[in-house]
């Protein structure tokens, strides 16, 4: 039963990923849609659907996508007057420049770096359409543009915004060693084997912890104060709260608390960006504030997604159905071991903290930061059921049920999550504080 529930999980966001790679993807913005928006779509829906080592596991796309909105950020704030503190690109260009040709072409030309240096190492047959894909939504996006010196300014801007990330981003550690290091001992992770290869499952991107961050000082600045030692009463909580709640079979976890375990079964870049998309047209944010707001959701859930996967490693701690089983050896009265524990959901990379919540407390930190309150009505789409969305009134509702739901889908600890979201909001608050701060300001 679980081998066949990860296999329909997995299906379903292939397929998902497969969809969203051209929906939306074939023409120009709508009336009510800005550029920066619609080319948002378009990155995230390419750069998620790449192959998982290829860059389109959730946290590698989340560095990728961060790379993307920095440079767009960069070439729409090159162009307007009345601007903020460029991340990468210090030319300034004239404010009659396009502004839809400046993020096109800085998007596009990210977009396709990204794609083209895929390494040649790792399987990628659509590369090509790929490529075609957004070679098409280019033109697209400039033809309906006026020939003008403006137009040409614009693609100028974005031109350069992307050559300035590309410069910076060169030799950053992207497809570099793996971090993990094996370990048995009690209290380290340890892979689950294929049982059809009999190989073990490993991450499809362990070097996400090891790549230079875009904000923070170093890929550790927010390390995590850790698991709780095996030998204590917050140990063997959070252990006997998974165990009863997170398993396959569990008799304790309603229908309901399933069915949320799998909607959040999802990618975070995806789904915080769509609702930041919907915030911003429901909230009037123009093109200028849009891509600030896109810069800074994304590059702190780039550096939120490099300090988590290298925390993850730092710490090596095991996943519920490792501990579950070896609760013998933990030297702690209070757990008791069960062989046959299996977990409703897995993830092949260790336990803490959790990627899921590192990755949506950067991005709702940012949004509760942008729009100065927590209280903003929206709803999240599901990749697990495919039209489905659930809303929420706050922010920190959302987060408050993504903490539950990593636990009833018996992939982490409660002290995973919480120090996750901690970590990812830390993150934000930095970038916050010191990037993309109005000219003239300190």
């Amino acid at each position: 039963m679980r081998r066949n529930l990860s296999l329909r999980l997995a299906t379903l966001a292939v397929a998902a990923s497969a969809t969203l790679a051209v929906v939306g993807a074939s023409a120009a913005p709508t009336a009510t849609e800005s550029s920066v928006a619609h080319w948002n779509t378009i990155a995230v829906n390419t750069l998620i659907a790449l192959p998982p080592t290829g860059g389109g596991a959730p946290p590698a796309a989340q560095v990728n996508v961060g790379m993307v909105q920095g440079a767009v950020y960069d070439a729409v704030n090159a162009t307007t007057p009345k601007h903020h503190r460029p991340y990468l690109l210090k030319r300034r260009f004239g404010a009659t420049a396009d502004k839809d040709a400046a993020v096109a072409t800085a998007a596009y030309t990210m977009l396709k770096e990204i794609v083209s240096t895929v390494p040649a190492s790792v399987p990628f047959p659509t590369r090509s359409a790929v490529l075609a894909s957004l070679a098409s939504e280019y033109e697209a996006s400039l033809s309906p543009i006026p020939e003008s010196p403006f137009k040409r300014i614009g693609v100028e801007a974005g031109t350069g915004a992307a050559e300035a990330m590309i410069d910076a981003r060169r030799g950053d550690g992207r497809f570099g060693p793996s971090q993990w290091v094996p370990n048995s001992a009690p209290g380290h992770w340890q892979p689950l084997v294929n049982p059809a290869t009999g190989l073990p499952i490993l991450d499809p991107t362990p070097w996400v912890g090891g790549v230079k961050p875009f904000l923070m000082q170093s890929s550790s600045q927010f390390r995590t104060a850790g698991p709780n030692a095996l030998s204590s009463t917050a140990w063997a909580n959070d252990f006997n709260e998974v165990k009863a709640l997170g398993s396959v079979s569990s008799a304790v976890r309603t229908s309901l608390q399933t069915h949320v375990a799998l909607f959040w079964q999802s990618t975070p870049v995806l789904t915080w960006n769509s609702v930041a998309r919907n915030l911003i047209a429901e909230q009037g944010v123009d093109l200028v504030d849009s891509a600030r707001l896109l810069a800074l959701q994304n590059l702190a859930g780039a550096d939120a997604a490099i300090n988590c996967w290298n925390d993850k490693y730092y710490w090596d701690f095991w996943r519920p159905w490792n501990s579950i089983k070896r609760a013998a050896e933990d030297g702690n009265p209070a757990t008791t071991p069960d062989p046959n524990w299996a977990a409703l959901i897995t993830a092949p990379y260790p336990d803490h903290p959790s990627g899921h919540l590192c990755l949506d407390g950067a991005h709702t930190r940012v949004m509760q930061l942008f729009f100065g309150t927590d209280a903003l009505a929206f709803q999240v789409p599901s990749l697990a059921f495919p039209g489905e969305t659930r809303s929420f009134a706050r922010f920190s509702d959302a987060i408050a049920e993504i903490t539950e739901a990593r636990i009833w889908a018996g992939l982490h600890y409660r002290t995973a999550d919480i120090q996750g979201q901690h970590l990812g909001q830390n993150v934000a608050e930095y970038g916050t504080e010191n990037y993309f701060q109005p000219v003239g300001k300190g």
